[in-house]
């Protein structure tokens, strides 16, 4: 029943074109608008520095979800891990998988509960990493989460 579909890869979950532009052309538009009226119309001084800082922010975290958008979760026999190469999670570790409508998981995704605490990290967009957690979903398309996440699911009811 847990059979690989192609070199050993049990599912994938790639960014959803629309969700992915989106999400970037908002955060750009944010801090484009936010920069552009800071030295438009030039507030006091502590409210200048605080919106060239936010600006550059949001210009800087438009590109990293752009980034990390184009990058796809794996599921393997053994471990959860994105196309850079960061395995976010090693599925002898995972100790449940939460996709309820009131659980703590991403827009589109589910949630793993770790049985040790990893490293937190973050790629914006595809999956988080925080203590007894990781999350994957975001700008990702549902039906590729819900089936990674029965799978993940099945691989855990079968231990």
């Amino acid at each position: 029943m847990f059979q690989p579909e192609v070199d050993g890869i049990y599912a994938t979950v790639h960014a959803s074109p629309g969700r992915r532009w989106f999400g970037y052309g908002v955060l750009f538009s944010l801090g484009a608008i936010v920069l552009y009226t800071t030295l438009a119309h030039p507030p006091a001084l502590h409210w200048m520095i605080f919106m060239l800082i936010f600006g550059v922010l949001m210009l800087w975290l438009a590109e990293r979800l752009r980034r990390t958008t184009a990058m796809v979760i794996t599921l393997t026999k053994d471990e959860l891990h994105d196309s850079s190469g960061t395995v976010l999670a090693r599925l002898e570790d995972v100790h449940s998988v939460e996709r309820g409508a009131f659980a703590l998981k991403p827009s589109n995704g589910f949630t793993l509960v770790m049985k040790q605490k990893g490293q937190r990290s973050w790629a914006p967009g595809m999956w988080w990493r925080m203590g007894y957690r990781v999350g994957v979903g975001g700008v990702t398309a549902a039906g590729q989460s819900r089936f990674m996440a029965e799978k993940i699911a099945l691989q855990i009811k079968e231990r």
